[in-house]
């Protein structure tokens, strides 16, 4: 299980990734060709955010994305995990377990980063266990988040 920055060579997979999700989680189904556009625009601008994917046997089966929060209580960034999705086959196989524990490592080695932040639907409690498990906790907005 490899998991790496993206690529602009990652660009269907991920926008195929976010059409799925938008389905799957919300019932939309999202204007692909915009979805391109916005996936295209964080690819080319990292200042935008990071997307990173998994690889098993050089398949890519998962993506997320990093966004950066900037606190002035900390006089740092938070990184925002977002857009994650996993195949279907390779869920519950610590996919996503694996792809948090290397934003954690980025975040743990690097003093501008103080931490991470998610949020998730209300009604997704399977999502609440597994950010939960991995030292996440819900805060008063709903979200979850692991502070260094």
């Amino acid at each position: 299980m490899l998991v790496r920055k993206a690529t602009i060579n990652d660009i269907d997979s991920i926008v195929d990734f976010q059409l799925k999700m938008a389905n799957e989680t919300e019932g939309i189904e999202l204007n692909k060709p915009t979805v391109a556009e916005g996936v295209a625009a964080v690819l080319n601008d990292t200042k935008k955010g990071q997307y990173y994917i998994t690889e098993i046997d050089k398949k890519v089966v998962a993506s997320l994305l990093t966004t950066y929060e900037w606190s002035d209580w900390r006089n740092g960034t938070v990184l925002w995990i977002q857009s994650v999705y996993v195949l279907k086959d390779y869920r519950r196989k610590g996919v996503y377990r694996n792809m948090y524990s290397h934003i954690k490592k980025i975040v743990l080695n690097d003093d501008n980063l103080n931490g991470i932040r998610l949020y998730a639907d209300k009604s997704n409690y399977a999502a609440h266990k597994t950010y939960e498990q991995m030292g996440m906790s819900p805060d008063h907005y709903i979200t979850f988040e692991w502070l260094k």
